[in-house]
């Protein structure tokens, strides 16, 4: 076997905790990096995820206001707007090509190496990639995940089902979408392609969408894309699939909920988005060959500071278990950097934090426990609500409709959990989280002075309601 080339670090997969690694180790450290990556420059997020994804979401959200002011100017027909999807497509694809020259800049700034091709295992810390061979002190595994399409559903996969990848490559509005999966990729493309015209069915096997939030915020949420005209099918299972995605496709339904009679037994759309969730990217790597071990589930084996079963080697993001958000792997980059340069990281008070966002119109923004799991764990708590109404920046913008609910301590004063369906409740998160984190008591947020009129003005009466403690 022919001598390595030797590098001080080398990333299989460039995720976000890659590049930001690679770049921090080569421009700040004087480390001679690399990373490997076939697939989209700088992993999924910025390319056909999370970036083009809320591309077209505010697309779709214009379409929407085009569509109300249409409808509301006097002698308009109200229904002849039509969006323009070349021309959708061609700013989600300005928005991505920005960004891989954005990181192909700073790939050459920092003179960290990329890369481009299949890199895999040959030894513990030997990566073959393009007739190459090269070792590093520090190698990083982090080569994501990708969507799973359930190939036990007769049919399915024959159907060629669109993922989100292809869904963002599309050029032509489908007359029907349907959508197999009501979590966040799924809703988020629901309302977006409603919006530009396209009828929308969403298929969940679980009782609700979102299986994981509480129910009273599912609820409302539901009711809200429901009023765009979005169908959902709730405790529904796809028992075969026929036909072609693009075309035509056909889905035989089973619904196990008694009193479901009267539920629709099979469904038919032009398109299939398969939104089911995500497998890790684990497979041809060569994981076995370097001892690297896997858990139950497909992802690498990592203890709390990423180290794999092999010393040296790291995994991050989506592959690692890790929470599949790309703030997320931001976390776990400077959980890395921590490790690689000698100064580990301690845990925050309350643990790692985990915020999301679920970026439809009002927007769900989450943070730390929710009720329903609280009541399941038998956490003691207080609750406290108020309408989306009570947000005069909401009242200002004509957007009321939603809540926002927090809770505290039963016997004490921290925040435990929080969540907002609002406009722009993405931007309530920081300071909330930044109360947790610290572990200070909710009485804190009630004495910021916050400018009026914001939307965070309306955490203070939020928190000045909580309810006094049995104590």
């Amino acid at each position: 076997m022919a001598t390595p080339e030797q590098y001080d670090f080398i990333a299989l997969g460039g995720g976000e905790p890659a590049k930001l690694l690679a770049w921090d180790l080569s421009s700040k450290y004087g480390k001679k990096c690399a990373v490997i990556e076939h697939g989209p420059i700088s992993g999924a997020c910025p390319t056909v995820a999370c970036m083009p994804t809320k591309t077209l979401l505010h697309s779709a959200q214009l379409a929407h206001l085009a569509r109300q002011a249409q409808a509301s100017t006097p002698g308009a027909a109200g229904n002849g707007f039509n969006a323009d999807m070349a021309k959708v497509f061609a700013r989600k694809q300005e928005v991505v090509d920005g960004m891989a020259d954005l990181f192909l800049g700073i790939f050459a700034e920092t003179k960290a190496e990329l890369i481009r091709g299949h890199g895999e295992f040959v030894d513990p810390k030997t990566i073959s990639c393009n007739g190459r061979l090269l070792t590093a002190e520090t190698v990083l595994i982090n080569t994501g995940s990708k969507a799973f399409v359930d190939t036990s559903i007769p049919g399915l996969a024959d159907a060629n089902p669109l993922t989100h990848v292809e869904l963002l490559d599309i050029k032509t509005l489908p007359s029907h979408l349907i959508i197999l999966g009501g979590g966040y990729v799924g809703i988020e493309f629901a309302q977006a392609y409603a919006r530009f015209g396209s009828r929308v069915t969403v298929i969940e096997r679980n009782a609700q969408i979102l299986a994981k939030e509480d129910s009273d915020v599912v609820a409302e949420l539901t009711r809200l894309l429901a009023r765009e005209g979005i169908d959902f099918l709730t405790s529904t299972s796809v028992t075969h699939v026929s036909g072609t995605s693009g075309s035509e496709v056909t889905l035989t339904l089973s619904h196990p909920t008694p009193g479901a009679g009267a539920a629709p037994t099979s469904i038919r759309g032009t398109h299939l988005l398969v939104a089911a969730g995500r497998t890790p990217t684990t497979a041809n790597l060569g994981l076995a060959a370097a001892g690297i071990k896997l858990t139950p589930t497909g992802h690498i084996a990592v203890d709390a500071q990423l180290r794999t079963s092999v010393p040296g080697v790291f995994a991050a993001g989506d592959c690692a278990g890790s929470p599949y958000f790309t703030h997320m792997g931001w976390d776990d980059y400077r959980v890395l950097l921590g490790v690689v340069t000698g100064a580990p990281r301690e845990a925050g008070t309350m643990g790692r934090q985990v915020p999301s966002v679920l970026f439809t119109t009002p927007e769900l923004a989450h943070v730390g426990l929710r009720e329903e799991e609280a009541k399941k764990k038998g956490v003691g708590y207080r609750v406290v609500r108020a309408p989306m109404g009570a947000f005069l920046r909401a009242r200002a913008l004509g957007e009321t409709e939603g809540f926002a609910k927090a809770l505290v301590e039963e016997e004490g004063e921290r925040v435990l959990g929080f969540t907002a369906l609002g406009p722009g409740a993405g931007e309530l998160l920081p300071v909330v989280q930044l109360v947790m984190k610290l572990g200070l008591s909710y009485k804190e947020l009630v004495d910021l002075t916050i400018v009026h009129p914001t939307m965070a003005e309306g955490l203070v009466d939020l928190f000045r309601s909580v309810p006094p403690s049995s104590k």
